[in-house]
């Protein structure tokens, strides 16, 4: 049977939900299409009315939907089969399953940064399938030039970009298109958890610091020349490159500049715990 689990609405009282359902029947397929083909669990956050949570109930794995509205989740407790648990509750405060899970969620589009950044910090998932804005997944995924968001998290995580959305693939219809983004936690980390600090503090200081170019960036953060006309050459970088136009590998090899000997002398910076 399947039942609903209460929760404390957030606090504040009234909540703008702002969420476009999906209505296009190829656009939820390919949602779960990409979702991996393995026993794990499955968390929809924004389930909504349903519209990806019974196929994904259809692939026979335990699912949890969490959806907000008390009226749509009330709808849905009754349209799903038993292997679905409806939890009324938000996605910025739900508490995920201990075990390894895949995670799915069509993004209320004014929460989209305040989602991707607790879903970073969240342990346990090993894919999310996310429904963003159209250029919030390009950015994402760094088609175009990667962020800071993006850059801070590579080493752990790796996203691409799916495909567009159009806007009449919702309704209410938005004011833009969405993209199909994917990310996927690393089985094997570019970096150790243990430096995870020291490389985002990294990675913000280059995008923040002064310089005409990459190369004059990292040697302004204290890092030495010729260590760096070295990375330089070996990634390909130009001398009027930008944060944005780095790479994953260019970024941790950058970052391994200030754990040499040298690096930790001209730069300062932490030790990060080996």
């Amino acid at each position: 049977m399947t039942r609903t689990r209460p929760s404390r609405p957030p606090a504040g009282g009234a909540h703008e939900l702002g969420q476009n359902l999906l209505v296009d029947q190829q656009v939820v397929d390919r949602v779960v299409d990409l979702v991996p083909d393995t026993p794990r669990p499955l968390v929809e956050w924004a389930a909504g009315r349903g519209a990806v949570t019974v196929p994904l109930a259809r692939l026979g794995r335990p699912v949890e939907a969490v959806e907000i509205d008390e009226r749509s989740a009330e709808r849905l407790s009754r349209v799903v089969p038993g292997n679905v648990t409806v939890t009324r509750g938000d996605i910025l405060r739900h508490a995920p399953p201990a075990e390894a899970y895949d995670l799915v969620c069509n993004v209320p589009f004014h929460l989209t940064t305040p989602v991707l950044r607790r879903l970073f910090t969240l342990p346990g998932w090993q894919r999310a399938v996310l429904v963003v804005q159209w250029e919030v997944a390009r950015k994402r995924a760094a088609v175009g030039g990667a962020t800071l968001l993006t850059a801070q998290w590579w080493p752990w995580f790796a996203p691409r970009l799916d495909r567009r959305v159009p806007a009449s693939a919702f309704r209410p219809r938005p004011s833009v298109d969405a993209g199909l983004l994917v990310l996927d936690r690393r089985t094997e980390p570019l970096l150790p958890t243990g430096q995870q600090r020291d490389y985002q503090r990294f990675a913000a200081a280059v995008f923040t610091g002064p310089g005409r170019g990459l190369p004059d960036i990292l040697v302004r953060q204290g890092l030495d020349r010729g260590d760096v006309r070295r990375w330089a050459r070996e990634h390909r970088v130009r001398p009027d490159a930008l944060p944005r136009d780095l790479g994953a590998p260019a970024w941790v090899a950058a970052y391994g500049l200030t754990r040499s000997e040298r690096g930790q002398e001209r730069a300062g910076l932490r030790r990060s715990a080996r």
